[in-house]
């Protein structure tokens, strides 16, 4: 079994997955708009044909999936936020946590917490939550 994130977005997802490419090293490995797909129907907004349906993003093992809700649709972030380890280096953990953060809020800065290795939170320019740790 495994659990994956879904991250909706308001009409920027496709640039989303180019930020997160560029500060995670990542990339989208899958990709399909809503035209010519079951949600292309009349009521769909012209400009929201090329919006993204669905997608896959990967980096080093991990992945999470993520889309456009169409418009009107989008429910906001609450309650949650992606949490990405970097096994055992603080400063590749630093360098992921300024590149997620830029243009965005730091609402944790970067350090060591008092649990041991390194820790700190932020909300991106997309609105999404995260927190980025590493171990030493």
């Amino acid at each position: 079994m495994q659990i994956e994130t879904y991250v909706f977005f308001n009409g920027t997802c496709e640039e989303a997955l180019a930020f997160y490419a560029r500060a995670l090293g990542g990339k989208t490995v899958a990709l399909m708009r809503y035209e010519g797909s079951p949600m292309d129907t009349p009521e769909l907004p012209a400009n929201w044909k090329q919006k993204v349906m669905h997608s896959t993003f990967e980096c080093e093992g991990a992945r999470f999936m993520a889309s456009d809700t169409p418009p009107g649709q989008h429910p906001g972030y609450s309650g949650f936020s992606l949490s990405l380890y970097v096994p055992g280096d603080a400063d590749k953990g630093r360098r992921a946590f300024d590149a997620l953060a830029e243009g965005g809020k730091v609402t944790m800065p970067y350090g060591p917490p008092f649990w041991g290795g390194h820790f700190g939170m932020l909300t991106d320019r997309f609105g999404i939550p995260w927190m980025v740790s590493t171990e030493h």
